[in-house]
């Protein structure tokens, strides 16, 4: 089975909408676990709303509001997932239909996959905020004109979309296209490097170092692109305070193994 590990903090309109998506799933075989980082109760009130009308399994995992501590939440949405798969999103995307049938057909043994996403851009992610609810088809009506005037910023992957594949494979660790919005693995590769650095606190990069120790024992890392985008919701930039002390951390970890 597979678990949606879905990590939330204080954004419930859009967490409805991304909970819709994953309703809306051509594969249903899959648990969703929210990992919320501290939100408050209006979005525990939609989580519960969730539950009465999808028969999906949901558990809802909360941890104080202490400041940016995904790391921590996430670890215990991985401990607690029943699923021997793991994708990770974050309740600011919107998936298509296909989002888990994709990732499962992409899912290889001593594989990771760092999935893709298209960007919305303010005045089309107010419009989908106000809808009572997702709707995939109407979504996609008109994709060609919502891409010229540039509420979104890719077209070509939502329309032609591929399979699994050597050339997905890359040959060494590169930070470009990782995003903790949507990337999956087997949770005993998880547990085996013990999930995410706890100490990296406040926003940035803890996804790379993440993916980087996957690799550093010895899990080949796999592009989702062209297969698993999800539409990722604008708003505004976090708080990077910590970013470069992130970042710094990361590549001093490269160069240890360089060495």
């Amino acid at each position: 089975m597979i678990s949606i590990l879905l990590a939330t903090y204080n954004w419930p309109k859009a967490l409805k909408l991304c909970l819709e998506s994953l309703a809306s799933q051509t594969d249903r075989h899959f648990e969703i676990i929210i990992a919320d980082d501290g939100s408050t109760e209006t979005t525990k009130q939609v989580i519960e709303q969730f539950k009465t009308s999808c028969p999906i399994s949901i558990q809802h995992l909360w941890q104080e509001d202490q400041g940016f501590r995904k790391t921590i939440i996430l670890n215990q949405a991985i401990a607690a997932a029943r699923g021997d798969y793991l994708v990770f999103l974050d309740g600011d995307c919107i998936v298509q239909p296909d989002f888990v049938a994709r990732h499962r057909a992409l899912a290889q043994k001593g594989c990771l996959v760092t999935g893709s996403r298209v960007l919305l851009n303010e005045k089309l992610t107010q419009q989908l905020l106000a809808w009572p609810h997702w709707e995939f088809q109407r979504f996609s009506d008109n994709l060609l004109g919502k891409r010229l005037s540039g509420g979104i910023n890719k077209y070509w992957p939502l329309k032609i979309k591929f399979g699994n594949g050597v050339w997905r494979d890359y040959q060494k660790f590169v930070w470009r296209r990782i995003k903790g919005c949507n990337m999956a693995c087997w949770k005993v590769d998880a547990e085996a490097i013990q999930g995410f650095d706890e100490t990296m606190t406040g926003w940035g990069h803890e996804d790379a170092d993440f993916v980087f120790r996957l690799q550093r024992h010895h899990i080949i890392r796999k592009s989702g692109s062209w297969a698993t985008e999800v539409f990722h919701l604008f708003h505004q930039i976090n708080d990077q305070t910590n970013a470069a002390d992130n970042a710094r951390r990361v590549r001093e970890k490269i160069l240890a193994k360089a060495m």
